[in-house]
């Protein structure tokens, strides 16, 4: 039983909460399903709760807190320490004094993914897992899946079998959403129906593979996380560590996910959730929004509390989002409200076409800027990345700076997941894809050599991590004429990091980036930029104890750019956001342009076949619409060029978004932008008056013309 606080101190706990915020931080025992409509102060009730518990007397290194990302942790962390010093006494248990800085040190938080694997290492011998593992980014595991897939004969150009791309996505949803291979493509792969038996060969090859080399990929970390809390001597062991068990954006979690919480906590006593149906965006990564639906019938006794009022968006803003959300087929009930009473109306602009809208946007985006505000707390979002591609060439023709939001991420470069592929190699000399990736960077070296180097390894080496296997390297004479000056730099160069002490993780990464630099400049361009990137990975380095701690860190929560990245850095005052929805989730501006919103487009005419998908698709929007605070305009072309960059007249008429009928409309001012963007009178006179003096041309005579052609 928690101890009392004092009046003094709840109300200190409490401070700036509203009513249903704080029923939801003084909560106690039974399941707490939290629904948080968008702005609702989802984070800050999140926050408030787990430092309520540690103030009455939980262990903060008995509390479990799960994001989607580790800054949403880390932020969420940062808010509880905040809160704690405001106290008049610090954290306690049984009388203990705690400082508050161990306060967010000592708590589990983070990602479902490094949770995992954080347990796998201390708990996998229970299951026969070699806590040394590493992991597998979603790159090498398209690698791998291509490398068996032509093993197994599947690349014959007489057949269209999946790529190896397609095939990890099959399997990722196999395993995720606790699916049949048959019942993963019949949904959602239908044309690869006949390659079912060789996709079930494929996955299991794939499976038997990463076993023999000691490596998991993302999917393998959640499912073995499951396998763990099914061995009832672990499973014991792992559910005594926590005493409360808080989940961030439950509507993102997917069938997996959601059986490990119900096995990591089967009771639900002290389990708490957060999330929002209406925000529930990520089916194509497995997740789905039956998960928070079916949270109170999962947990019996569940309490709900719903908050409702908002803090981001004016009142008009929340009149529109309201309307749109509340055609959804199933949700939990809700209408956000604010405080921001009155505010500009959501525009409906209506334009002739995709170069209107262009010019629409960046006229108001311009005006809003030359009214004070900066170009980074404005936002062009967009359903599909390539939606923005007139909109950025016209940015850039009228030099007005960017960043796009939903492009490559930074471990997706290559000459970051080539440098990550030395660390890999080292700690794991069983590791194919490391090894084929690090040796094919010599010249002269292709994969049937590098496969065969990669056995001479495993053979050399039957401990993990022994120097011996690559001094076996050293040995054997250069794999290619070509690479007879930077072999044996590489035999060195590994059997010095595989050794016992191979120094510091910044100064294995220097090594390794001096000897890559030549063999950098050879393979891509534009090297400079590429080898700062590899400069601040050495400097990020320095934070971690060890290489598998960077490695995991790096692998399950990259960086997604460096202020450098294949390119010149951007020197200027401000920049534009240009974003896909999906990646403005979480976000916010004060003004919020949506373009494209046509239907086809929103809805994708992708995402049409399935009522589900439909439903998922009016949520997308309805996140994108509640990222506006102050100003919010939506955009929609009449006319699509079937060849927009040419000079052909080949067009389509489009229909407004179904997510937009007359309901949601009414809610907003419908504008035409052919008249927000029509010059004014130079003169001040009224155009019909001058076109009406001097020669006046009717129909009549045009009609006269064409006839005296006869």
């Amino acid at each position: 039983m928690h101890e009392d606080l004092s009046g003094t101190l709840t109300s200190d706990i409490l401070r700036g909460l509203n009513e249903q915020q704080r029923a939801a931080v003084l909560h106690d025992g039974q399941p707490l399903l939290i629904v948080a409509g968008a702005g609702t102060g989802k984070t800050a009730t999140l926050a408030h709760r787990v430092a309520y518990r540690i103030a009455t007397g939980t262990d903060p290194g008995r509390v479990l807190l799960l994001t989607f990302t580790r800054r949403a942790a880390a932020e969420m962390l940062r808010r509880v320490d905040g809160i704690i010093r405001r106290l008049d006494a610090p954290p306690r248990r049984a009388g203990a004094q705690t400082s508050v800085a161990a306060a967010s040190g000592k708590v589990w938080g983070g990602t479902f993914h490094a949770t995992a694997a954080r347990l796998l290492r201390l708990h996998g011998r229970a299951i026969g897992l070699d806590p040394a593992f590493t992991i597998l980014d979603r790159g090498d595991s398209e690698d791998l899946m291509g490398v068996l897939r032509t093993e197994l004969g599947l690349a014959k150009s007489d057949r269209r079998f999946p790529l190896k791309g397609t095939c990890m996505d099959i399997y990722s949803r196999c395993v995720n959403a606790r699916e049949a291979v048959e019942e993963t493509v019949g949904a959602h792969f239908p044309w690869c129906k006949d390659e079912v038996d060789d996709l079930r060969r494929l996955f299991a090859a794939y499976v038997d593979h990463k076993g023999e080399r000691s490596v998991l990929d993302y999917d393998d970390l959640l499912l073995f996380w499951h396998g763990l809390l099914t061995e009832p001597l672990a499973a014991r062991s792992i559910r005594s560590r926590f005493d409360c068990i808080l989940v961030d954006e439950y509507q993102d979690t997917n069938h997996l996910q959601a059986e490990i919480l119900q096995l990591l906590c089967p009771a639900g006593k002290n389990l708490t959730v957060v999330g929002d149906d209406a925000q529930a965006i990520y089916s194509f990564r497995a997740a789905t929004v039956h998960n928070i639906f079916d949270f109170p019938r999962q947990f019996a006794d569940t309490h709900v509390v719903t908050l409702e009022q908002n803090y981001r968006s004016t009142q008009a803003i929340l009149d529109t989002t309201n309307e749109v959300i509340a055609g959804a087929a199933e949700r939990h009930p809700k209408t956000l409200w604010s405080k921001r009473e009155g505010g500009a109306k959501p525009q409906f602009v209506c334009c002739d076409d995709e170069d209107q809208q262009t010019e629409f946007v960046i006229r108001s985006v311009l005006e809003h800027r030359e009214a004070g505000l900066s170009l980074h707390r404005q936002a062009v979002l967009f359903r599909a990345s390539h939606h923005s591609l007139a909109l950025e060439m016209e940015l850039a023709r009228r030099n007005i700076p960017f960043r796009k939001y939903g492009g490559l991420r930074f471990v997706e470069t290559a000459h970051v997941k080539d440098l990550i592929a030395f660390l890999r190699l080292a700690e794991n000399p069983r590791d194919l894809m490391a090894g084929t990736r690090v040796l094919m960077l010599l010249p002269g070296v292709g994969p049937k050599r590098a496969r065969a180097l990669m056995d001479l390894l495993v053979a050399g080496a039957p401990g993990r991590s022994v120097a011996s296997g690559f001094r076996a390297w050293a040995e054997c004479p250069a794999p290619s004429p070509a690479a007879v000056e930077a072999w044996p730099g590489l035999a060195s160069l590994m059997t010095a990091l595989a050794s016992r002490s191979p120094g510091d993780l910044a100064s294995q990464l220097k090594r390794i980036r001096l000897f890559y630099a030549p063999l950098l400049e050879r393979l891509y361009d534009n090297a400079g930029a590429r080898l700062m990137d590899l400069e601040q990975l050495e400097w990020l380095a320095g934070r971690f104890e060890d290489r598998s701690q960077f490695l995991a860190d790096i692998t399950l929560d990259p960086p997604t750019y460096t202020e450098d990245l294949a390119g010149p850095p951007l020197l200027d005052e401000d920049f534009l956001i240009l974003s896909t929805m999906h990646s403005a989730k979480g976000l916010e501006w004060d003004v919020v342009f949506v373009i494209h919103a046509a239907d086809g487009n929103i809805p994708s005419d992708m995402a049409t076949g399935r009522a589900e998908e439909i439903e998922e698709e009016r949520r997308l929007f309805y996140v994108a619409l509640t990222r506006a605070k102050d100003w919010l305009s939506v955009c929609y072309p009449l006319r699509y060029y079937t060849y927009p960059r040419s000079f052909s007249d080949v067009h389509g008429y489009a229909l407004p978004t179904r997510f937009a009928p007359e309901n949601v409309r009414k809610t907003m001012a419908l504008l035409s932008a052919a008249e927000v963007l029509a010059p004014a009178p130079a003169t001040g006179e009224d155009p019909i008056q001058e076109r009406k003096s001097g020669d006046h041309v009717t129909t009549e005579d045009i009609r006269q013309r064409l006839k005296s052609l006869f």
